[in-house]
């Protein structure tokens, strides 16, 4: 039987970090609260779960294991201190893959100058190139942050002031080698919804945008006022970048974060019942990186997906049955 993928979430996108006070600093300058933390000393590191937690936030007050958009940052204890430690943001070769994290802002020009003033570089202003309406902030590791307005951009230009609760965390953008097998491993595995498609055939590239839709529903194109994008509003999306012509290519064409030189390390979803979720994914025939009964950590499993990024599936813990 079909697990409830409705209640579902993509939970939170994993990325290693060099220092994390600065790294700490940066997000809650976007307005991220640390939700949890989670301590192994024994392992050497330490995970910081970071999330918008305020008062016209998606989902305030919410167990961290419960919410969408979710940032983990893991930190390896002494990189800080390592001349030669350097994370790969995962844009450039050979370790080219996942692409980066985007929120969604109220204000998108006061937002933009707010990290400007701060110190803080971009990889796109506003102002560069064609798009005008997205920008892409670097943070401290040279991860690419996009930053997307939840109103058209012309009705913002005039407003100096951003209110950083009302932000989401709205999706994270993987590369795929064959969109097709992708779809499928993500919608018919994992049980995600496609709910935005958007082709750019002169560039060359499709970009596919899937989520669990809950009570947001999925948005129909018109939805989209002047170049808004119709899921600004949301968290907890994936975006799937598909390049024409890499589906031809042989072998492995994305590097996937964890082998060298790394950086991203997964997505996660959290599941309402994590054995049954298992026990439907072992009849997909999907590709273990973990079992839950591999290892110590047995409330843990991950999943590879066609281009063997990594999936993590845990316990939504609010939804935990009582005589689990």
């Amino acid at each position: 039987m079909a697990p409830d993928h409705s209640k579902w979430k993509l939970n939170h996108t994993m990325l290693r970090v060099k220092d994390p006070k600065r790294s700490l600093d940066y997000y809650k300058l976007l307005g991220l609260s640390q939700v949890n933390k989670f301590e192994f000393p024994d392992n050497k590191f330490d995970l910081y779960f970071l999330a918008y937690d305020g008062p016209e936030s998606a989902s305030q007050g919410a167990h961290w294991s419960d919410r969408e958009g979710v940032i983990e940052l893991t930190h390896n204890y002494g990189s800080e201190n390592d001349d030669n430690f350097q994370i790969n943001n995962g844009n450039k070769e050979p370790g080219k893959g996942f692409g980066h994290i985007c929120i969604s802002v109220d204000n998108i020009q006061a937002a933009c100058k707010r990290i400007e003033d701060a110190g803080y570089k971009f990889q796109k202003k506003l102002t560069d190139g064609r798009m005008k309406s997205i920008a892409f902030a670097l943070d401290p590791d040279g991860y690419w942050v996009e930053i997307i307005g939840q109103k058209p951009v012309d009705s913002t230009k005039d407003v100096t002031t951003t209110e950083t609760s009302a932000y989401r965390m709205n999706h994270t953008m993987i590369r795929v080698k064959d969109h097709e097998k992708s779809l499928k491993f993500y919608q018919d595995v994992m049980g995600m919804t496609l709910m935005r498609k958007s082709e750019q055939k002169e560039a060359g590239f499709t970009l596919f945008f899937l989520g669990y839709p809950g009570s947001y529903g999925v948005p129909k194109p018109e939805d989209s006022p002047n170049g808004v994008n119709p899921l600004a509003g949301k968290e907890g999306l994936l975006e799937l970048t598909w390049n024409y012509g890499t589906e031809k290519e042989e072998g492995q064409v994305y590097h996937n974060g964890n082998d060298e030189p790394q950086g991203f390390g997964h997505i996660c979803v959290s599941v309402d019942d994590l054995q049954e979720a298992c026990k439907f994914m072992e009849e997909k025939n999907v590709n273990w990186k973990k079992r839950l009964t591999d290892g110590r950590m047995k409330n843990v499993a991950f999943v590879l997906d066609p281009d063997n990024y990594w999936v993590e599936v845990i316990q939504n813990e609010k939804l935990k049955k009582s005589s689990d």
